[in-house]
């Protein structure tokens, strides 16, 4: 008898969702970055754990949105959490139970809904306060279960598994036994390039960028060439990410091209192109692409 069946990991910003998914899955399928709000769209990373087929839904984190690209990210989240089997809530232990983490709590009672709750980081917590935290965030009575664990280090992460994997509803695998996730390979490498945007580039134009695949060629050698465009808002944030004699946006496609090698187990020709989009944030077709809702 298999089974499979979706959970979706909720939190706040930064809480360390994209890590938890990569770590349990063991490879990367969602970009990560100590900037939050990194992940701007629903990951989709799948664990196979014994019989049991785990698709982890790596969501958007949940805040009090301001722009519509905001309100899309948040509405995808509640969105994972009405289609999933099991809610898993992930709070940054170090943070402890602050004002975003109690919003979604909230609704979670609001709408009936039971969860599972992981305390991450404990690693950077007393563990007296970490007791005290298990204990404040039990007593709302909404979670089944409270697992410790470190995202980063896969500490816990075993116990944690197995206890989701066990939650599975029983019936036919959803993905083939081999999959790692449902993103596009195009998709993919946008992300890798946005992520090194994260790393590399430290004010708000993270944020006032977007990355895509425009082109994908296959080549007879077994490599592949790809045509990757950062959009920026105005031509002062396209001056930043081309950096000096063009050395930032050679810097970013060195590390993702590496990056992309070992994700995709085949030489990578990466070129990056920035163009300037004013008002990407406003064009219907973006959301599209993400798996957004535009109206949202």
């Amino acid at each position: 008898m298999t089974k499979a069946g979706f959970v979706a990991v909720l939190g706040a910003p930064n809480a360390g969702k994209s890590t938890l998914v990569n770590q349990l899955v063991g490879s990367k399928v969602s970009i990560v970055s100590a900037k939050v709000q990194t992940t701007r769209t629903r990951v989709l990373g799948i664990v196979m754990q014994g019989d049991s087929q785990v698709v982890l839904m790596d969501t958007p984190g949940i805040f009090a949105p301001k722009r519509r690209l905001d309100r899309a990210m948040v509405a995808a989240a509640w969105t994972g959490a009405s289609d999933a089997d099991v809610l898993l809530l992930l709070i940054d232990a170090k943070k402890g139970y602050d004002a975003e983490s109690q919003a979604i709590v909230t609704r979670l009672k609001e709408e009936g809904k039971r969860a599972y709750l992981a305390l991450n980081k404990i690693d950077q917590i007393d563990k007296a306060k970490l007791l005290k935290l298990a204990e404040t965030l039990h007593g709302e009575g909404c979670f089944d279960e409270v697992f410790m664990i470190s995202a980063l280090s896969g500490d816990g992460c075993d116990v944690l598994i197995a206890k989701l994997a066990s939650l599975m509803p029983q019936g036919p695998y959803l993905f083939p036994e081999d999959e790692l996730s449902d993103m596009p390979q195009r998709l993919l490498a946008a992300e890798v390039v946005r992520e090194q945007l994260y790393h590399r580039l430290y004010q708000e134009l993270p944020y006032q960028a977007t990355v895509e695949t425009e082109a994908w060629e296959e080549r007879r050698d077994g490599s592949v060439k790809l045509d990757v465009t950062i959009y920026v808002e105005r031509d002062g944030q396209k001056s930043i990410v081309l950096g000096e004699k063009g050395a930032m946006v050679k810097a970013i496609g060195q590390s993702a091209r590496q990056e992309l090698e070992q994700l995709l187990e085949r030489k990578v020709h990466l070129f990056l192109f920035v163009k300037v989009r004013e008002n990407w944030q406003e064009d219907r077709e973006r959301y599209s692409t993400w798996g957004l809702d535009f109206e949202a």
